[in-house]
Parts: C-alpha cells; structure tokens; sequence
C-alpha cells in the first residue's frame, strides 16, 4: 500500500538465498501491481576461496554474500523501493547504505525462530531460561 500511494513503479527485493521460495512467492504477488527485480546475496558469484573464507562444502565453489552487488544490481534498474528479505545482519547495512532508492524490511534473517526474532520476547521460557528475565505481563 505504501509503494502504490507513493506513486513508486518499480520494487526491489534483495533477498538471502536462504529464502529464496518465499523471494519467489513474494516477487510474485507483487508483479501484480509492480515491475519487480530480485536479487539474490550471491549475486557476482565471488568464490570464498579468494579470500580464504571457510567453506560449508569443502572443495566446491561457494560464493560469498554481496551485498553491496545487491545494491549495485539494483541501482542500475533505477527502483523506487527495495525491500530486504532475510540479510544478515550487517549485510542489510551495507545494503541500506549502498542503495540508491529508499529501503525497508520485511522479514529479517533468523533460523532459530523461524524468522521471527520477537518470538524471543513474547516467549516466557525463552525470556526466563535463556536471558533469565521474569515477565508476568506477557
């Protein structure tokens, strides 16, 4: 609703190839209403090994996250809005800051609560065993 009252044309999504069904998904529903470009946080293909990053897969190419090509990718179709899905934490600042067109989230990377870092604090047990926080209002 935003981007429509914004008069914006053009989206785009930077996403984690962690999430690159739901990318889809997303890139979908809004092609209804927008001309959509995504990118994924491999974009480049930069293999690990030309900076002597640790592998997952040992031996295989593995390319490392960029997202400042997000950015780049992004700025050359000259989008109204981009939209993170899932960076990592501090790859959604360099994006954010590398990005020509205003930028907002909508759905932040966390694997352990299933993208959903709130979940943490509107959960007593994980309030009081894991940061050892009693709270009766929740």
């Amino acid at each position: 609703m935003y981007a429509g009252g914004m008069k914006y044309e053009k989206l785009g999504i930077a996403f984690c190839v962690g999430l690159e069904k739901e990318a889809k998904i997303i890139h979908e529903i809004l092609t209804h209403d927008f001309n959509v470009f995504s990118v994924c946080c491999k974009v480049g293909g930069i293999d690990k090994d030309i900076y002597g990053l640790e592998k997952l897969r040992n031996g295989s190419f593995e390319a490392i996250c960029n997202p400042m090509g997000h950015a780049l990718v992004l700025n050359q179709k000259k989008t109204d809005l981009n939209i993170i899905l899932g960076l990592c934490i501090g790859h959604d600042i360099l994006f954010t800051q590398h990005s020509q067109a205003p930028v907002t989230t909508l759905a932040v990377k966390d694997r352990v609560l299933a993208h959903n870092p709130l979940g943490a604090i509107y959960s007593n047990y994980y309030l009081e065993h894991k940061f050892k926080i009693k709270d009766d209002s929740f």
